[in-house]
């Protein structure tokens, strides 16, 4: 009975599900940093959707046809393993943290949208003017600047406030 529980593939096969899950996590970070700050901090139903059922598609690209207890935990310590990794070496490689994790966008100057950094990360103005309201600003006038966070978040500074320049802090990365 133990034997039908704690079933495992050949070497050779949880070798390919590593490799697998490897290449698919790869893909998947560069895909979700290619569509932007605004698909991680403000999702929507469609995006939750999108990542329910892209999670279900990249199973089978991982595990093939392994329905072994050993292989789903190979391909589950990998996404850990490397998470973990990518974790470290964004943080200690200021190139690779510009790269993957990016740089706050200004959208609101001075109570003017900037439509060319909104429209270049995906953002609406319907958006911002929510963010205003969640910030207790009806008014875009009011607005001294809005950033978009590298978290996917909108930051709001309204006029009159004073600015405190410190060094940058990042909040953990949020991760498939």
């Amino acid at each position: 009975m133990l034997h039908l529980i704690f079933d495992a593939p050949s070497v050779s096969g949880a070798a390919i599900i590593a490799a697998k899950t490897a290449v698919i996590y790869l893909f998947l970070i560069l895909g979700l940093r290619v569509l932007g700050k605004r698909e991680l901090g403000q999702m929507s139903l469609y995006d939750l959707v999108m990542i329910i059922v892209l999670g279900n598609a990249v199973q089978n690209a991982m595990i093939n046809n392994d329905n072994t207890l050993v292989g789903g935990l190979v391909a589950a310590t990998v996404l850990l393993v490397m998470n973990r990794l990518f974790n470290v070496v964004t943080v200690h490689s200021r190139p690779v943290q510009h790269l993957m994790v990016g740089d706050p966008v200004l959208i609101v100057s001075d109570g003017k949208l900037l439509p060319r950094p909104m429209r270049h990360q995906g953002i609406t103005s319907d958006q911002v003017m929510a963010a205003l309201r969640e910030h207790g600003i009806e008014d875009l006038e009011a607005v001294h600047m809005a950033v978009l966070e590298v978290d996917g978040t909108i930051s709001v500074l309204p006029k009159g406030t004073k600015i405190l320049k410190t060094k940058r802090h990042y909040r953990a990365m949020r991760l498939p």
